[in-house]
């Protein structure tokens, strides 16, 4: 599995995602004007990252569900 490099780039794609997530969540909860400006376009970036890691998952499980 580790010599996969669909599923490398799945991890990595997940773990882009934690890190956007945990991003946004830090800055909500410090609150101030960082947070203010920038928590929707965090949030923006995460979906857009979470978005193309549900399609790389979903690739990843047709291309080696099948064998």
């Amino acid at each position: 599995m580790l010599q996969d490099p669909l599923f490398i780039l799945v991890v990595i794609a997940v773990l882009i995602v934690a890190g956007i997530l945990m991003l946004g969540v830090g800055t909500f909860g410090k609150g101030g004007e960082f947070n203010r400006k920038y928590a929707n376009k965090i949030m923006r970036w995460r979906i857009g990252a979470q978005f193309v890691a549900v399609l790389l998952i979903l690739l990843y499980v047709f291309l080696r569900g099948a064998g």
